[in-house]
C-alpha cells in the first residue's frame, strides 16, 4: 500500500487513545532526512534553544495529538554501539519529546528473548497494525495495514515487552 503523508496524518488524527511505533533497524534511508544527516555528520547539531530552526509539520501534528489526550510511545530496538544513523536519530530525539512523544531504547543484545515481528510497525488504538516495509539500503517501500486481532495482539505484546526493558530517551546515552 502507498501512502501519503497526508493520509498518515489523517490516520494519527483518528487515534483515540494510543498509538505506539517500534522501530527495529539500525538505519533508515529516509530522502528528508538526508540533508540533515549529511550536515549532522559535518558536525551541525540541533539548537534546543532555537526552536524555529527544528519545529517541523511531524511535530505540530504530534502536538496536536497528544494534545487531544492521546499516549504517543516510541520505541527503538539498537545494537550498540550505535550506527551514526541512530546516533544522529538520538541527537534530535528531543525534539519528539518536546512534541509530546514518550521514547525509550533498547539495546538490541537486551530483545534477544522477545518475540518481535519481522518489520517496524504502528499500532493505532491496540487494533490497527501499519507495518513499515524498507528494503535492504533502509529506504521505506510500501506498508501494509491490519486489523487481524491475532497480529495487532501480537504488536502490542512486542511493544510493551521493549517498553518495559527499555531506557526512557533522557537517560539513554550513545
Amino acid at each position: 500500500m502507498s501512502q501519503s503523508l497526508t493520509d498518515f496524518s489523517d490516520l494519527l488524527r483518528s487515534v483515540r487513545e494510543s498509538a505506539v511505533h517500534l522501530e527495529m533497524r539500525d538505519g533508515y534511508g529516509v530522502d528528508s532526512e538526508r540533508v540533515g544527516f549529511a550536515a549532522w555528520r559535518e558536525g551541525h547539531r540541533i539548537d534546543p534553544d532555537d526552536r524555529g530552526s527544528w519545529w517541523r509539520p511531524w511535530l505540530d501534528l504530534v502536538q496536536e495529538v497528544t494534545g487531544k489526550g492521546v499516549v504517543i510511545r516510541r520505541a527503538r530496538i539498537v545494537s550498540e554501539p550505535v550506527s551514526d544513523y541512530i546516533a544522529f536519530e538520538h541527537s534530535g530525539t528531543f525534539t519528539n519529546v518536546a512534541a509530546g512523544e514518550q521514547v525509550r531504547w533498547l539495546p538490541r543484545r537486551r530483545a534477544s528473548d522477545l518475540a518481535l515481528p519481522g518489520n517496524d510497525f504502528w499500532l493505532f488504538d491496540g487494533r490497527l497494525v501499519q507495518f513499515n516495509i524498507f528494503d535492504g539500503l533502509g529506504r521505506w517501500v510500501h506498508t501494509d495495514q491490519t486489523e487481524d486481532a491475532a497480529v495487532a495482539k501480537l504488536c502490542a505484546s512486542a511493544f510493551e515487552a521493549v517498553w518495559e526493558r527499555g531506557t526512557p530517551h533522557a537517560q539513554y546515552t550513545v
